[in-house]
């Protein structure tokens, strides 16, 4: 395990004797939640940060992919140090964004959160997106977080991204191994949260101004979005709507998404 010389070595340090110290750096690798995915469920790896330089296949929700120029992400998928409540796995990924967003405004960067796994900055675009893995067994599960937050704009001529993306570096200058710390120090100090899914839902909502904002949703074999005003997350993490017309229903974030 690699906690010495590389971009992220002091940050191990740094936390002392928090779950979270241990991080591993890799220059490129095809997925930092594949890798993790491999050592889910042995406990040496509890409170482990994979962290990549590059990901030569990242992936974001159902299947689609996380496009990012080397060097200018930080992508990091960090497997929870303590077994989760497999009936309360719905929960993490509202949780990771909650640490996620205190991370990036501990560094000037506001966000708001977004149904069902986004971070946006205003009127410019998704800044970062959290995508969570898990294996189950029985009644518990081991959980990891991935996350993947543009930090410096490419360069002119690099790989055109749609819909035009948020840098942290368009609002101000982000160091990404900081970056990573106050993301950590947020997961350690919000991690008990986990134990009470319910709770950790409706902070994210609080974040998130539900009940009243707006959604424009697109569900899978429909070819026409609707409008609708969202109220509440439902427990399993599906998105309770009211429909302009008046119609209230959930929104399954296996079956639609919601459109920016």
């Amino acid at each position: 395990m690699q906690t010495g010389a590389h971009p992220y070595g002091r940050l191990g340090r740094e936390l002392g004797e928090s779950p979270f110290s241990a991080i591993r750096y890799v220059v490129e690798t095809e997925s930092t939640n594949a890798d993790a995915a491999k050592l889910l469920g042995d406990d040496r790896y509890l409170g482990l940060s994979i962290v990549a330089e590059h990901q030569t296949r990242g992936s974001g929700r159902r299947g689609r992919s996380w496009t990012a120029v080397p060097g200018t992400s930080l992508l990091v998928t960090t497997i929870l140090p303590r077994i989760v409540a497999a009936q309360a796995l719905w929960a993490v990924p509202f949780w990771t964004a909650r640490a996620v967003r205190a991370g990036l405004a501990s560094q000037g960067v506001a966000t708001a959160v977004h149904w069902p796994n986004d971070l946006l900055v205003a009127e410019r675009g998704k800044i970062a997106g959290i995508l969570c893995i898990s294996r189950v067994s029985g009644a518990n599960a081991w959980a990891a977080c991935g996350v993947g937050i543009n930090v410096l704009r490419p360069p002119a001529g690099a790989a055109s991204i749609e819909p035009a993306p948020a840098y942290c570096n368009d609002v101000t200058r982000v160091d990404r191994s900081r970056l990573l710390l106050e993301i950590l120090r947020a997961y350690e100090g919000t991690l008990d949260l986990l134990a009470d899914p319910r709770a950790a839902a409706d902070l994210w909502e609080a974040d998130a101004g539900l009940p009243g904002a707006r959604y424009r949703i697109l569900k899978d074999g429909e070819t026409v979005p609707f409008e609708a005003t969202a109220l509440r997350i439902a427990d399993g993490g599906g998105l309770v709507v009211e429909r302009d017309g008046g119609a209230i229903e959930t929104i399954d974030l296996a079956h639609a998404r919601a459109l920016r």
